[in-house]
């Protein structure tokens, strides 16, 4: 017997071995499953690193070690309040906030997501008005910044944020960056010198413990958060690199939305940092203080929770409060995503919303980053054109927006992207809006998109070539693993 055949006879040995873990001990969906056993099948060497990197649910005990107290800081507000809520004693301060009760509740049950009623909110779909803020805010500091972010570059903005925030260290001001090892692939520790010499701390999520290799690769935290002085909150979709300031000529303009908030959900947003940053750091962890949490004087009546979800989560704590807003729709259901790969039940909460007359209406874009996660998208936008949903493909650049609208009553704009990466693999962060004007304004800024923006209907939808429809065939087969 040659060496070859013994080779081949391993492969194939170890290709099933392989495929038995995926079907009986890791316990995946059943897509997932079929996925990658094709894979394995088709690729076999090549099929079995790739498992390797991205296809294995890692123990959580082990690949997660966050505090024993999850919810530092306001732990003690969540309890007061799911009691309040669960006996009726809850204060609602407005109609929808009441009428929306039961999507109040399960956040709160489950994840631990405090109703804040108090909070101002400034909506941002421009990146130069976006990083404006965050820079004015950045000088403005008195006490420390603590920035979060998937992708850090070290371009022109991504070093002009580093020199802005030096400047704070040296003052005094307690500055920690926290980025994730494979989104900020480019960065080196020599890009922080400075900021550390000056009393700066910087963490990398997940970072590879052996160089180029990362057994934790397929476990991203996409999170993109900004906490100034406990007391302003920014988080969205917008990450730091000058491609977010439209100067990628791939891309073009960068169309995204992100929130200032200021009022009491800033203590929800500091929380997840702090939670984030401690099971990052081994020598700098943060412990509870008053000036991580002091006492705000909002005047504002937008309600909001923050709502997180990832791999170390029980529940699909997002993609349910998605589910659960479409569900509850009588109008509208409008939809931004730069990636549209959902699983089959909010699939089939959108076409049930679609074939009851609801206006669905979802927006994608028509530059892709990402080959396989486009055609799979398209595949499944063809379904929802079926059911009678409109479509519009964004013509204008990119966008990357991560919202939805009900009913022009309440929203959701976070890191999420409609996939299924987003909703079961990556660390996510989402606001769930709970105000008409918050609502109307997101509404109006999707009607002036639709004005860049051309419908992909039917007819024009079955015009692809049989290239085109072949990638998607094969792009859907591999979305739930995407």
């Amino acid at each position: 017997m040659s060496i070859t055949s013994i080779l081949v006879g391993l492969i194939f040995v170890l290709n099933m071995f392989l495929a038995t873990i995926v079907i009986f001990l890791e316990r995946k969906d059943a897509g997932a499953t079929w996925a990658w056993i094709l894979v394995l099948f088709f690729i076999p060497g090549l099929g079995f690193v790739t498992y390797l990197l991205f296809g294995r649910n890692l123990a959580r005990s082990k690949m997660f070690q966050w505090e024993d107290q999850k919810k530092v800081g306001i732990a003690q507000l969540i309890s007061n309040q799911l009691l309040e809520i669960c006996t009726n004693k809850f204060s609602y301060r407005n109609e929808l906030e009441k009428k929306y009760h039961d999507l109040i509740l399960m956040h709160l049950r489950n994840n631990d997501a405090l109703l804040s009623q108090n909070n101002e909110v400034a909506i941002f779909t421009d990146g130069h008005d976006k990083f404006k803020a965050l820079f004015h805010d950045i000088a403005a500091a008195k006490d420390h910044i603590h920035l979060q972010y998937y992708i850090l570059k070290r371009d022109e903005l991504g070093q002009k944020l580093l020199n802005a925030l030096i400047r704070k260290a040296k003052e005094g001001i307690k500055v920690r960056i926290l980025y994730d090892d494979l989104g900020s692939r480019t960065l080196t520790r020599s890009f922080f010198k400075e900021l550390r010499n000056a009393g700066g701390e910087v963490e990398a999520f997940f970072p590879s413990k052996l160089k180029f290799i990362n057994l934790r690769l397929n476990f991203r935290n996409h999170r993109k958060l900004a906490i100034i002085d406990g007391k302003i909150g920014y988080v969205g979709g917008f990450n730091i690199g000058d491609e977010y300031l439209g100067k990628n000529p791939r891309f073009g303009y960068w169309r995204d939305t992100h929130l200032r908030i200021v009022g009491n959900a800033v203590y929800a947003i500091q929380t997840r940092f702090i939670l984030d940053w401690n099971q990052a750091s081994h020598r700098h962890n943060i412990h509870y203080s008053d000036s991580l949490f002091p006492t705000l004087n909002s005047t504002g009546e937008v309600g909001i929770q923050i709502v997180t979800s990832g791999p170390d989560s029980e529940w699909e704590q997002i993609k349910n409060g998605y589910i659960k807003m479409i569900s509850s729709a009588k109008q509208a259901v409008w939809i931004q995503t730069p990636y549209f790969i959902p699983d089959a039940s909010l699939l089939d909460a959108l076409r049930i919303a679609s074939l009851s007359g609801i206006d669905v209406r979802i927006m994608i874009p028509n530059k892709p980053d990402h080959m396989f996660v486009y055609w799979a998208t398209y595949s499944y936008i063809g379904e929802m054109i079926k059911a009678g949903a409109k479509i519009y493909i964004y013509d204008n650049g990119f966008i990357h927006a991560k919202t939805i609208i009900v009913d022009n009553e309440i929203s959701s704009v976070g890191t999420a992207n409609i996939d299924v990466r987003s909703f079961r693999l990556n660390f996510e962060v989402n606001a769930f809006i709970y105000n008409h004007d918050i609502a109307h304004e997101l509404t109006q800024s999707f009607e002036e998109d639709m004005k860049l923006s051309w419908e992909l209907t039917d007819e024009i939808y079955q015009k692809r070539s049989l290239v085109i429809r072949f990638k998607e065939s094969v792009s859907r087969l591999l979305s739930p693993i995407l």
